[in-house]
């Protein structure tokens, strides 16, 4: 099997959990995810499977989009509601309006600070490490983008705990914990994630997600098939062209090929293209050579294997 599965992500496991039992019902070791999800996060988790793998960081990339909750009043040392809390304020008078003036200064393109529990790594040692020994590690901020901040709801239930509810649309690393903390920080009232779920990634959207247990099961009956999109359903909005049986020879060699003769003409500022085979199949993704004109395979794939029809004895 090669491709990807756009799981679901159900709360209270780590993504690697998630890929450990994908692995497992798929009965391969060739399985990834792109984009980390904490545990209490849901949602969407693309798992790679076979060559898809080695199309995992085309997609880390990608844009994403998240609902999230963000409860006032309470700081904690993870940033949101799995850990401990380190300050409490009272945000009865949380004004709406302040609020939403606060959120439009974190849209754009801006440097934040991961959370001091995260994955990222110092000397090759995760963050949560460090901080889970009491010494947490000072890390530097880090470019991020944000596309956009949508107020969905703002929940008074807990007149002093009111609770905002929001649509994130952001590019790769930047934290929705370190957003929520921020943002309580701006406004003096003090705040954490108190939930999140991933609704998006590139192509892959929560509505089409499939829910883990199922994608093992069906997986375990042998259906893996059915629910596998085509590897180059992560790239599917590069320019693609077809090769010809010279042509792909050279590329399965790692040589350049020239696109003229196939009609490929490059836009400014294009840096990749996804080629194929004269089979159809996803071959390689090519980047500009050295050489003017022609194009350099940096990623290849193997070709897909003949299917043996069985001998009637």
């Amino acid at each position: 099997m090669r491709g990807f599965i756009n799981v679901d992500k159900p709360r209270g496991i780590t993504s690697f959990e998630v890929v450990r039992r994908i692995r497992r019902a798929a009965r391969t070791k060739k399985v990834g995810h792109a984009g980390t999800l904490d545990p209490n996060a849901t949602g969407v988790l693309p798992i790679a499977i076979g060559e898809a793998t080695r199309l995992v960081d085309e997609l880390v990339g990608a844009r994403k989009r998240y609902t999230a909750e963000i409860r006032f009043g309470i700081e904690t040392d993870t940033y949101d509601i799995e850990g401990e809390t380190v300050e409490v304020h009272d945000a009865t008078g949380l004004d709406e309006v302040r609020l939403r003036a606060a959120l439009e200064g974190f849209v754009g393109e801006q440097m934040q600070v991961p959370p001091a529990y995260s994955a990222v790594k110092r000397a090759g040692v995760p963050a949560y490490r460090a901080a889970r020994r009491g010494d947490p590690l000072t890390l530097d901020a880090r470019p991020v983008i944000v596309y956009a901040l949508d107020v969905l709801g703002l929940d008074r239930s807990e007149a002093d705990r009111p609770v905002l509810h929001l649509d994130v649309r952001c590019g790769k690393g930047f934290y929705v914990r370190s957003l929520a903390h921020d943002l309580g920080a701006l406004l003096g009232t003090g705040a954490h994630l108190s939930g999140l779920r991933r609704t998006q990634v590139g192509p892959f959207v929560a509505d089409e997600a499939i829910p883990l247990d199922e994608a093992v099961a069906r997986l375990d009956a042998g259906e893996g098939a059915s629910l596998l999109l085509p590897p180059d359903a992560v790239i599917g909005d590069w320019p693609a062209v077809t090769l010809t049986g010279e042509q792909t020879a050279r590329v399965r060699q790692g040589l350049d090929a020239s696109l003229a003769m196939n009609g490929y003409v490059a836009i400014e500022g294009q840096r990749r293209v996804r080629a194929y085979g004269p089979d159809g199949v996803l071959l390689a993704l090519l980047e500009p050579s050295n050489v003017l004109g022609a194009w350099h395979p940096y990623r290849v794939f193997p070709p897909e294997p003949a299917v043996v029809a069985p001998t009637t004895p």
